[in-house]
């Protein structure tokens, strides 16, 4: 009987055919419980596994793009599978050059050693074949070269990367041409005015270059940011982003001016913009001269990083927010240059009324409801900081 028990325990399989014997009632109790016991094991310990490889490829590469850049190269040694499937375009989509250098540093710029420099260039170069030889389908593009450096060809090098990458769904594009993150110790800016000339021309050619060629292969751009020459070309190359919802523009140099004509063509010109902010140096030889606005569809404006702009006339009937700020530069004025001077331009809060009506922050302060029929002290304070018109600039200096 004993022999027959650890029979049955040994194998706890039922019978066949159903039937059994009533001497060995307790022995098949027993084994049907170690039968259960045995069919809950693997159940139990296949809770913790899914079957990840049994689901469509769409949803594992989906499962994929949540993973940071260096994450994907590491699932991509896991296995053959993987490493297929980390090689698909869309599952690189950001390209990202400005992650090294001054991140680290939290300035636009960082100098170091010659040594140094050439392993971040190696690095950028590396990152590059990277990104190319998965055929990367680009949605981001962060960059931060000067594209007038005759020794690194950083233009070459940037026109070579997106002709062998996918840029059809590329929406965000910030790109800093005059200056290169990490410069060597040895580049030193040129001593006469002329080579400060040649190099700015050099550079805002190279960069007009790279923008046609961005307004061929990238018409779905919605977001960027970028130092601007604000030459005719630049401008209408710019408003072939019809799609942009987004727009910063940093100053080029300090000796470039702005035509008022060109800054109201572009605001014109561009039906989807909601976010507008610019950084406008108007020259000394340019003082006194003021600028438009027209935008239908603008909701944010942000000019509180510029020197010397002041505005003739606004029609931004969408907008909400707007910051500005006035900047004093030190030009001492005769009373009677300075009084011909401001009694040209108009009163802040007159053009706000007339060509804002919808809104709701003026640099951080929320405005009062009835604040278009009569203004009151927090509104006046915030007047006195932003508007350059005879009221509210009483000074030599402007």
């Amino acid at each position: 009987m004993s022999r027959d028990r650890k029979l049955l325990r040994q194998d706890p399989s039922p019978d066949p055919e159903g039937f059994s014997d009533s001497s060995s009632t307790s022995s098949q109790e027993g084994s049907s419980t170690s039968a259960k016991a045995a069919l809950r094991g693997p159940r139990i310990r296949n809770r913790g596994h899914f079957p990840f490889s049994f689901l469509p490829v769409d949803c594992q590469l989906h499962v994929f793009s949540f993973l940071s850049e260096i994450e994907k190269c590491t699932a991509a040694l896991v296995c053959s599978d993987w490493s297929k499937l980390m090689r698909t375009p869309r599952l690189w989509r950001v390209a990202d050059f400005m992650r090294l250098g001054a991140v680290l540093s939290g300035m636009d710029g960082v100098l170091v050693s010659v040594r140094e420099f050439e392993r971040w260039k190696e690095w950028v170069h590396q990152y590059a074949y990277h990104l190319t030889s998965r055929g990367a389908c680009l949605s981001v593009l962060r960059a931060s070269f000067d594209l007038g450096d005759q020794r690194t060809k950083w233009a070459d090098f940037l026109l070579q990367f997106l002709d062998g990458v996918h840029c059809g769904d590329l929406q965000e594009l910030e790109l800093n041409w005059t200056l290169t993150h990490l410069e060597p110790l040895y580049i030193y800016p040129p001593g006469s005015i002329a080579q400060i000339c040649l190099a700015k021309t050099d550079q805002f050619n190279s960069f007009q270059t790279l923008f046609e060629r961005l307004t061929r292969t990238s018409p779905k751009l919605s977001s960027i940011k970028l130092p601007f020459d604000w030459s005719e070309h630049s401008v209408s190359l710019l408003t072939n982003f019809q799609n942009l919802s987004t727009l910063e523009l940093n100053y080029f140099w300090v000796f470039k001016s702005v035509r008022p004509e060109i800054m109201q063509q572009l605001t014109r010109s561009l039906p989807k913009l909601k976010t507008l902010i610019l950084q406008v140096l108007v020259p000394v030889k340019d003082l006194g001269v003021s600028y438009p606005m027209e935008s239908k569809s603008l909701e944010f404006l942000d000019v509180s990083q510029s020197r010397g702009l002041v505005f003739s006339y606004l029609d931004l009937p969408s907008l909400k927010e707007l910051k500005i700020k006035k900047t004093i530069r030190g030009i001492i004025l005769n009373r009677r240059t300075r009084v011909a001077l401001q009694t040209r331009w108009t009163c802040l809060y007159d053009l706000i009324k007339a060509g804002t009506p919808k809104l709701e922050v003026f640099n951080s302060h929320t405005l009062l409801p009835n604040w278009q029929t009569k203004t009151y002290l927090e509104l006046s304070e915030v007047l006195l900081q932003c508007c350059y018109c005879i009221q509210h600039t009483d000074t030599w200096l402007l």
